[in-house]
C-alpha cells in the first residue's frame, strides 16, 4: 500500500492491466495518478504488442474520486499532461484499443466517467455509484453529462444526474451503465476472462468496429455511414482477413497477427 498513490500496470499475453493504487485513501486521485493513467493508456493505445486493456483497482473500493484538495484551491498541485497522450476521459484522443473495466465498493464521480470512456464493465455486486458534483457545487467535467445519455437514454440519465444519488450495482446493470455484475472478488478475474476473449478476435476487426461506433456517437449516423469504405478497405486488405477467410476454409481457429 502506497501513501502518495500511484499507478501500476502489468502485460498477460496481448492483455495490457492497468491498477489504480491508492486504497488507503479510497483509490482517490491525484494530479500525478491522472498523468500517470493518461501514460498508461497512451502506452496501450501506440504498442501494438497489445490489444486489449483492463482497467482496475486495488482494494475494497473502485475509486471515491478526486483528491480534491490537490485539484483545486491554495495547495493545488500542477498537471503535466503531455502532447499527444491519450485523453483519460476520452475527451480528446481516445484510446483505440478495447478496455474493459473492472469496478468495485465505492464508485463516484470520475470513476463513472473514466468507465464511460471504455468499453466494457464488470462490476463487483457491492458496487456503489453516485455522480454528485452538483451537491458539491460543480458539475460533471468528465464526459458523464453526455455519455450517460448515451449508455442509459434521456430519462434515466437525468434522473441520476439531476439527483446525484447512490445506486447500485443491480440498477446500474438495468440501466445500462455496467455489462456484467458478479459476486465482490471476482470482478477482475471475469474482466481479465472477457479480455481474454477479445483478444482472441482480430484486432484491427475489433479497433475499427470502436473507431466506426465512436464516429456514429459524435458525427451522428450519416458520418458513420460516411466512413465504412474506409474501415472496409483498411480491414479487407489485412493479413488477418486473409487468414481469418482461411481459417474458415480449413475449419480450424484464426490466429491473428494484428496485421
Amino acid at each position: 500500500m502506497t501513501t502518495e498513490g500511484t499507478i501500476r500496470t502489468e502485460t498477460h499475453g496481448r492483455i495490457f492491466r492497468i491498477i489504480i493504487d491508492n486504497p488507503a485513501k479510497k483509490n482517490a486521485f491525484s494530479p500525478a495518478m491522472m498523468e500517470q493513467l493518461s501514460d498508461a493508456l497512451t502506452e496501450l493505445h501506440n504498442n501494438d504488442a497489445l490489444w486489449v486493456g483492463v482497467i482496475s483497482a486495488e482494494g475494497n473500493d473502485f475509486t471515491a474520486g478526486l483528491d480534491m484538495p490537490k485539484f483545486f484551491g491554495p495547495n493545488a498541485e500542477k498537471r503535466n499532461l503531455k502532447e499527444g497522450n491519450v485523453d483519460v476521459f476520452g475527451l480528446q484522443k481516445r484510446c483505440r484499443k478495447p478496455i474493459v473495466t473492472a469496478v468495485q465498493g465505492i464508485v463516484f464521480t470520475i470513476g463513472i466517467e473514466l468507465m464511460l470512456a471504455g468499453d466494457v464493465v464488470v462490476a463487483a455486486d457491492d458496487s456503489r455509484f453516485c455522480q454528485m458534483e452538483s451537491k458539491r457545487g460543480i458539475a460533471p467535467f468528465g464526459g458523464a453529462h453526455f455519455r450517460f445519455l448515451s449508455r442509459m437514454g434521456w430519462g434515466n440519465a437525468m434522473y441520476h444526474l439531476m439527483l446525484c444519488d447512490e445506486f447500485s450495482a443491480a440498477r446500474a446493470r438495468e440501466i445500462g451503465l455496467v455489462q456484467e455484475v458478479v459476486p465482490a472478488g471476482r470482478q477482475i478475474e471475469r474482466a481479465l476472462e472477457l479480455a481474454a476473449i477479445i483478444a482472441k478476435n482480430a484486432p484491427l476487426g475489433i479497433q475499427v468496429t470502436k473507431e466506426a461506433a465512436a464516429k456514429y456517437i459524435e458525427h451522428g449516423e450519416a458520418a458513420a455511414i460516411g466512413y465504412i469504405p474506409a474501415i472496409r478497405d483498411r480491414v479487407l486488405h489485412s493479413a488477418d482477413a486473409r487468414e481469418g477467410i482461411q481459417s474458415f476454409i480449413e475449419r480450424r481457429a484464426a490466429v491473428f497477427q494484428g496485421k
